[in-house]
């Protein structure tokens, strides 16, 4: 049995909110560098130029990427050998939020209440996901979510005859749907299966997949590439101005489902994907 103290988790996560918000994932930024270099539009190619500029002033001043820092979303996975001290695991987590966007000066976008929208003025509570894993390890990911392209996010209960055209249907839907507002180039992540609830949260994983990393079942492979195809075939482009970089990449998680239901979500996130990854 390993004892982790919930402040450490606090400090990680604190420190996890600033960065993330600084300083876009090397893959990110490796895949705009590429895009810029094959867009085709001279409009595309400079607003791809732009971001990248954004990027830079934001690492060099050490200030956001975007103004909305986002809803903070994060991922805990629990080895199930760790006992955590001196504290509540989820009051530290919140915590870590509070100090992180406090400290680092970002956008409190968080209210309350849906309807009566009262904002709590610290960017609390987050969306923390649990998973427990075996080990004695504390992996924590955290992805603050922009709502420009979260607004855009679509979930389909398809029925099982839909089939790969109904799902292939539903992603490209989604995707014209947000045109510009999803502020492309974007990343669009997928669930497929599982129910209502657990193909969003599929979806959701899908984002902080690495670029470069494909999936590993063939068939969901080729679906991954014949759909960035298809979306860069839209035309939609950077900033929704026209191009063949609609998105920079297409992300797709499975899981088993019931016999007589295919849940599919749509995620999108716009160009400013931020997720960082530590291990405690």
């Amino acid at each position: 049995m390993r004892v982790v103290d919930v402040n450490e988790v606090t400090r990680s996560i604190k420190e996890m909110c600033i960065e993330a918000n600084y300083f876009l994932p090397r893959d990110m930024k490796n895949a705009l560098r590429k895009a810029s270099n094959i867009e085709k539009a001279p409009l595309g190619r400079h607003i791809l130029k732009q971001l990248q500029e954004n990027m830079n002033i934001a690492e060099e001043e050490m200030i956001p990427l975007c103004q909305d820092t986002g809803m903070a979303v994060i991922f805990m996975e629990i080895g199930q050998d760790v006992h955590f001290a001196e504290g509540v695991l989820e009051c530290a987590i919140q915590e870590g939020v509070r100090q992180g966007y406090e400290q680092g000066y970002l956008r409190k976008s968080v209210v309350r209440d849906p309807v009566l929208r009262e904002n709590t003025k610290d960017n609390t509570p987050a969306v923390i996901h649990y998973e427990l894993v075996p080990g004695e390890q504390v992996r924590i990911t955290v992805a603050p979510k922009g709502f420009g392209s979260e607004n855009m996010s679509r979930v389909f209960m398809l029925k099982p005859a839909d089939g790969l055209e109904g799902i292939k249907n539903a992603i490209l839907t989604a995707v014209k749907d947000a045109g510009p507002n999803a502020c492309p180039p974007m990343v669009v992540g997928v669930g497929i299966g599982g129910t209502f609830e657990k193909s969003a949260i599929l979806a959701k994983k899908a984002l902080i997949r690495p670029i470069e990393e494909a999936s590993a079942i063939p068939y969901v492979r080729e679906l991954e590439e014949e759909m960035l195809q298809r979306i860069n075939g839209l035309g939609i482009g950077p900033g929704g101005l026209g191009g063949s970089t609609t998105a920079i990449a297409v992300k797709i998680n499975t899981y088993p489902t019931h016999i007589a239901g295919l849940p599919v979500a749509v995620n999108i996130c716009c160009h400013v994907n931020r997720h960082v990854c530590r291990i405690i």
